[in-house]
């Protein structure tokens, strides 16, 4: 009998009807106080330490693509360092246009290289967005967004030089420079170090402040939940009529490294698709580092195939050696 009056106790107790229009102000009252936490004094010098190391590393490559060719595909993202375009088949080009053709190459730029990812500047990192607001918000780098939220000085003329955009670097990308092997070098290892820096400090940020970037385009937003403005073109047909789908951030959303094929010393002058499986496959920036003469760590020989094979050994031969080594 007690035991029973004990199950409707708690069955009379899960039973009963909360008023949410009571419980309102103090959600919302909480939603407002947890902005007070941010931005974390640990944090503010990597947001520093992130922005110092995005300008140089614009200013790198601007630099460095003064004296090195950079080659675009036309119809297509794909780019590649060196005065030829390479033969291999991966060109997806337009909506109509048939697939894995031949890349038609025109001269890239710092645009090539160095993607750019926006998203809205927010007075604080909870401020919500509206279909409606989506004009009335900036758009900005998503670095500078995140280095900002963290507690960097948008007024340091320091840390935000190049902060505005790509397009202020890149005018410089069109004049000829002339720089020694031992000055390019130079250039291209601190080019390399402070893009190393630059993706190391935002993995960091982002264990500690939200980011979230839409699942089906590259649409990003710096904070716990993504803004309400109806730009996904992947579902503009649909039911919810272009709501993004967020979901959490990654290093690569926010820099993205942009891979291209990389020639080997041992490799034919134009890359050909028949041996697309034996070349490389690296960040542009380490491509355009090492064609300067910068050193990188070992830990990328693997993408690189260094020592790998250029084209397919013969059976025979291949026994032999194996033969003679035993």
């Amino acid at each position: 009998m007690a035991l029973i009056k004990t199950f409707l106790c708690l069955r009379r107790f899960y039973g009963t009807k909360v008023d949410l229009r009571k419980l309102r102000p103090m959600i919302l009252d909480r939603i407002e106080k947890r902005g007070h936490a941010y931005p974390i004094r640990s944090m503010v010098p990597i947001a520093k330490e992130v922005l110092l190391a995005r300008n140089a590393h614009i200013n790198g490559v601007s630099t460095l693509l003064n004296s090195i060719p950079l080659m675009a595909c036309k119809f297509c993202p794909e780019i590649y360092i060196g005065e030829q375009g390479h033969l291999i088949q991966t060109c997806w080009g337009y909506r109509h246009r048939a697939k894995n053709r031949v890349h038609e190459w025109v001269r890239g730029g710092l645009n090539d290289i160095l993607v750019p990812v926006e998203t809205y500047h927010l007075r604080n990192m909870f401020q919500h967005v509206t279909h409606n607001q989506r004009f009335d918000c900036d758009r900005i780098s998503a670095v500078v967004e995140l280095c900002w939220q963290a507690g960097a000085d948008p007024q340091d003329e320091n840390l935000n030089s190049s902060s505005t955009s790509l397009e202020a670097a890149g005018n410089s990308v069109h004049g000829t420079e002339s720089l020694s092997p031992k000055d390019l070098a130079f250039i291209a290892n601190k080019t390399f170090n402070a893009w190393e820096a630059l993706r190391s400090g935002v993995q960091k940020l982002l264990l500690v402040y939200p980011v979230k970037v839409c699942k089906f385009c590259s649409e990003v937003h710096v904070g716990p939940s993504g803004h309400k403005a109806k730009l996904c073109g992947m579902f503009k047909y649909e039911s919810w009529k272009g709501a993004h789908f967020w979901m959490k951030a990654n290093v690569d959303d926010l820099v993205p490294p942009k891979i291209v094929w990389r020639r080997r010393p041992h490799d034919p002058p134009v890359l050909v698709n028949e041996m697309r499986d034996f070349y490389g496959r690296v960040p542009a920036v380490l491509d355009l580092c090492t064609k300067a003469g910068a050193i990188v760590p070992v830990k990328y020989n693997c993408m690189m195939k260094v020592q790998g094979l250029s084209s397919p050994v013969n059976n025979k031969i291949w026994q032999g050696i194996r033969e003679s080594n035993f």
